[in-house]
């Protein structure tokens, strides 16, 4: 009595969020979730990472971001990770927020596709910096 197992279709698994890391900031206690408006008005929720511990990110959308004492955020660059290695992509954001001076990484995992992190990257990047190509070229002394 040989009994077949019927076939199932292969389930496609969304990739789960790494969790925050806690910043150490007192302002950060309420949550590690940061909302930023684009340029059309719209708002993005993003996973707040500190810089040094934040975990292996997939091709996702990311502001870095150099938070002050005082709570206060500025973004230094907005980019998308482009390799298919995780870790790949946080060796470039960990490099280009060190030249940078940031200390935060806020990661925006809700545009799956190559299209829509590209439409939030345009759009954050306009409403934040006014013009895609302002972006600091090197640390500001804060």
């Amino acid at each position: 009595m040989a009994g077949r197992i019927p076939s199932i279709a292969p389930v496609q698994r969304r990739v789960p969020a790494p969790e925050p890391v806690a910043l150490g900031v007192p302002q950060d206690l309420p949550a590690r979730l940061h909302f930023w408006r684009g340029a059309s008005g719209k708002r993005y929720v993003h996973t707040v990472y500190s810089l040094i511990e934040c975990p292996p990110l997939p091709k996702a959308m990311y502001l870095l971001v150099h938070r002050n004492k005082d709570g206060r955020r500025q973004v230094l660059h907005i980019g998308c990770g482009q390799d298919e290695a995780p870790t790949l992509n946080l060796a470039r954001v960990r490099q280009r927020g060190a030249q940078l001076g940031a200390n935060e990484v806020h990661v925006h995992f809700l545009a799956e596709t190559e299209p829509q992190r590209r439409l939030v990257t345009c759009d954050l990047r306009a409403g934040q910096f006014g013009e895609l190509c302002a972006e600091p070229t090197r640390a500001a002394h804060h």
